[in-house]
């Protein structure tokens, strides 16, 4: 069983600081949960998370609702956006489907709960990050080999109808996933790969993604050997960096190569990103680490690390911990949420970094999966302060891939 609460805040707060107080007077407050769901795990479940009191959770859409593919085979739903601006910004939530061909994006109408694929190709490989654009469009990634961004976009007037795909080659050739965009039109993306970077591309015109330059984030003072990937010494992978201008042509068919001609930092398996303020979060996978990379500063941190303000994992002796983060999302109060690529599938939440040395002086445990066989993804805060949707991808029970809420209670 998960370790008790009260050992998981017995460390001083600089090491774990983990659900020691709840946060009072925030839209998404909540007492932490005691620990993993290792001893409630099943495939019989109503609700797919253990989660805190004072929280309702409710289905969105799953395979009874939708069934893509069919015949028994997973959906795979994954990641989540609604329409954030324009006309009824928060109705529709769009999803993306992780399959290995025939990748679809859904739309579910959070009115009237009607669910419909609304862009499906034989070409899309490993549909993951999605990503309502600040001009009205989305962006949607491939993590696989030779992966690529589309831009997909809508009708103005029904937003559930696609009027063409374009793809997006200029934000690189790579093993994408979380994809994320500034209002300036500057998006981020990662190459997902142990050995993989973090890229910045800029647009020559806002709005206009045919044209740009990629960049990928160069930690200053490293020597060539020491910015590739190593399991061993990814931790001294902090400081100022520099973004690094990458061959336009190069970037087309190669992203990595390009970024390995520059010997751009390398990281392990940076999967998400998320912008909140002006900082850049990246979950590192296989570091079990997300940092922080100051946009304004130009300088990285690790922003919650296992072992140094997050639990160390032990699963067979049934201790919680941090492990394998993936997906992360904005909170209403502006606090990184974190979900785990693990067994069980937790989600974390990162306190602030008050005393500013680059680190988040908290982490507390919000919920854990009890399907053993899942994984959470797609965490993701509309426009509903006190509401998280999130997917549940490949469970043990049957017709059971997709997406759900938890809420709450006013």
């Amino acid at each position: 069983m998960g370790l008790p609460l009260g050992l998981l805040s017995a460390a001083p707060a600089s090491a774990h600081g983990h659900g020691h107080s709840r946060s009072h007077g925030q839209p998404m407050a909540f007492q932490p949960i005691e620990g993993s769901a290792y001893d409630r795990m099943s495939a019989d479940w109503s609700e797919p998370l253990v989660a805190p009191e004072g929280f309702r959770q409710k289905l969105v859409a799953d395979e009874t609702v939708l069934d893509i593919y069919g015949g028994g085979a997973d959906d795979l739903t994954d990641m989540n956006t609604v329409n954030e601006t324009g006309h009824r910004a928060g109705r529709y939530l769009y999803r993306t489907h992780e399959v290995s061909s025939n990748g679809a994006v859904s739309v579910i109408d959070l009115k009237t709960g009607e669910a419909k694929v609304i862009a499906q190709r034989a070409d899309w490989r490993r549909l993951d990050g999605v990503r309502w654009t600040p001009w009205g469009s989305l962006l949607v990634t491939e993590e696989t080999s030779g992966g690529r961004v589309f831009e997909v976009f809508l009708d103005r007037k029904d937003l559930t109808k696609v009027t063409r795909v374009e793809e997006r080659r200029q934000l690189g050739i790579l093993r994408h996933e979380g994809i994320d965009v500034l209002p300036d039109g500057t998006v981020f993306v990662i190459d997902e790969l142990n050995g993989g970077s973090v890229y910045k591309f800029v647009p020559a015109r806002r709005g206009d993604l045919s044209e740009g330059r990629l960049h990928a984030l160069k930690i200053n003072g490293l020597s060539d050997a020491a910015q590739k990937w190593n399991p061993e010494t990814y931790g001294e992978k902090t400081g100022a960096f520099t973004w690094v201008p990458l061959d336009k042509e190069q970037v087309l068919s190669d992203a990595d190569a390009a970024s390995n001609a520059v010997n751009a930092t390398e990281f392990g398996r940076p999967e998400d990103v998320e912008i909140i303020g002006d900082t850049l979060y990246v979950a590192n996978t296989s570091e079990n680490r997300v940092v922080a990379v100051n946009l304004r500063k130009n300088v990285l941190s690790a922003f919650v690390q296992a072992g140094v303000n997050a639990p160390v994992e032990d699963r067979a002796a049934g201790i919680t911990g941090f492990k394998s983060p993936d997906n992360l999302a904005e909170g209403p109060d502006g606090r990184l949420w974190i979900v785990e690529d693990n067994y069980a599938s937790d989600i974390w939440v990162a306190g602030r970094d008050r005393d500013r040395d680059g680190a988040a002086d908290t982490t507390e445990l919000f919920a854990s999966l009890k399907d053993p066989g899942a994984e959470v993804s797609g965490i993701y805060f509309g426009k509903d302060p006190k509401t998280l949707f999130f997917s549940v991808q490949h469970p043990d029970k049957p017709l059971a891939d997709g997406t759900w809420k938890i809420t709450r209670r006013r």
